[in-house]
């Protein structure tokens, strides 16, 4: 759980407090480094309105909502009323901080909460490098390309035709 900074320094309860009536976004995007960064790509899967109060004990008061598009979650945004941004959530399966009932939206099935923890000390993870990322920091370089292996790409300039 990411807090933006106008709530960094708030207690569980007062975090509670901000949710209601909230509205929380689901996004399959990247999440921005800080809760308080735009967000860049908008890969918007699910929108909630939470309710007042927002949790009921554990439980999450919002209802079910039709997925706007296909995507797997990777974070959620909760917001203000007013749209001034409380905290970023981490969503998916695992040690979320936000579970939904299925894995993977798709467009127009239903999403709903099945889990919402209040975790201020627990960071968000660290997004998995994936394969092709792991190769090119390996071979420090910023391609990964068979151009590179073949000595003949050295006097290309002299090779090409006009």
């Amino acid at each position: 759980m990411q807090l933006a900074e106008a709530y960094a320094n708030k207690s569980v309860d007062e975090i509670k407090e901000a949710l209601a009536g909230a509205t929380l976004r689901v996004y399959s995007c990247p999440q921005p480094l800080t809760a308080d960064k735009p967000i860049i790509r908008n890969g918007l899967l699910a929108e909630f309105t939470l309710g007042s109060p927002a949790l009921n004990g554990d439980i999450v008061v919002a209802e079910t909502v039709p997925a706007k598009n296909v995507g797997t979650p990777l974070f959620s945004r909760a917001t203000t009323p007013d749209g001034a941004t409380i905290a970023d959530f981490s969503t998916g399966p695992g040690d979320s901080d936000i579970k939904l009932a299925e894995v993977s939206c798709s467009k127009d099935a239903p999403v709903k909460i099945t889990k919402f923890q209040i975790r201020p000390d627990v960071p968000n993870g660290v997004q998995p490098i994936n394969a092709s990322d792991k190769m090119r920091e390996s071979m420090g370089t910023r391609q990964i390309s068979h151009e590179q292996t073949y000595a003949w790409n050295d006097d290309f300039a002299a090779r090409k035709t006009k």
